[in-house]
């Protein structure tokens, strides 16, 4: 049997827009007629599991048909939050193997913050997905650049651990990881912190290894559909909670544009802007 693609969305810093990202990811991939297994690490907050708890309900209230992933129980989120890491490794290593034989891609969306949890799951990526917010702040997590010069000094704590991944991988004698990096909720103007950000961005995506992927604007939409438990690559004639504008179709673009810079072939075609 062929083994399936574990993906996993990470970033050590909260409101990066990881949950975001995975669940656009996990709709693309259903729409290409892949299988998708979800296990949503950041035990409290769930954002991801939430999602697709809205996307059930909103689809039995409208008698709609929408492709849905499956979802290994890790149980209780809050209690297993509560456990121990031994406790805490164990349940996930069983939510893991049941990932593994049920679908064709395991997405594994993080929490904000070093856990052992999210190191494991890192350790097993054959992909690994960082957005950042289009912030020093969010890059400070990545590189550090000298307070004076912006020059790039170093790489900084969660590239760290990006590498450790890699070297056990690579230890382990197991493909390599590709990471990518999304500069995530991008504004609308251009800026020249932007200009320095995406030099240093570069620069260090040299030295370290790492993919960039085209960015993604602060858009309202995806914030607009969460509660429905919809993307914008679930909008048509028939689905349309909300007004669609152009805005929407920029927002299709975007997320077909990553899907192919992923290499998720097929997913893009969830994007494609209709009528």
């Amino acid at each position: 049997m062929n083994q399936p693609r574990v993906i996993v969305v990470g970033n050590e810093k909260g409101g990066a827009g990881k949950s975001t990202l995975a669940i656009h990811i996990a709709v693309g991939l259903l729409y290409s007629g892949r299988s998708v297994a979800l296990l949503d690490l950041d035990l409290r907050q769930r954002s991801m599991a939430r999602f697709f708890d809205n996307r059930k309900a909103w689809m039995l209230a409208n008698g709609q048909k929408l492709p849905l992933p499956v979802e290994p129980d890790l149980g209780d989120g809050k209690a297993l939050a509560r456990a121990g890491e031994e406790e805490q490794l164990a349940r996930f290593e069983e939510a893991f193997a049941e990932a593994r034989r049920l679908a064709d891609v395991v997405l594994i969306d993080t929490p904000g913050g070093d856990t052992a949890l999210s190191r494991r799951a890192h350790g097993l990526a054959d992909q690994i997905v960082t957005p950042m917010n289009d912030s020093f702040v969010d890059f400070d997590l990545l590189g550090q650049v000298d307070p004076v010069t912006l020059d790039l000094i170093r790489p900084s704590i969660y590239s760290e651990s990006v590498w450790e991944a890699r070297k056990n991988r690579a230890i382990a004698g197991g493909t390599p990881i590709d990471w990518v990096v999304v500069t995530n909720r991008l504004a609308v103007a251009a800026a020249r912190n932007r200009l320095r950000l995406t030099d240093r961005l570069k620069k260090l995506a040299k030295r370290i290894g790492f993919r960039i992927g085209p960015g993604l604007r602060d858009r309202v939409i995806y914030r607009e559909l969460f509660p429905f438990g919809l993307t914008v690559a679930d909008l048509s004639n028939d689905i349309r909670p909300v007004a669609v504008s152009l805005a929407h179709v920029a927002a299709r673009q975007e997320m077909r544009s990553l899907m192919v810079a992923l290499g998720l072939e097929g997913a893009e075609a969830a994007f494609d802007v209709t009528e």
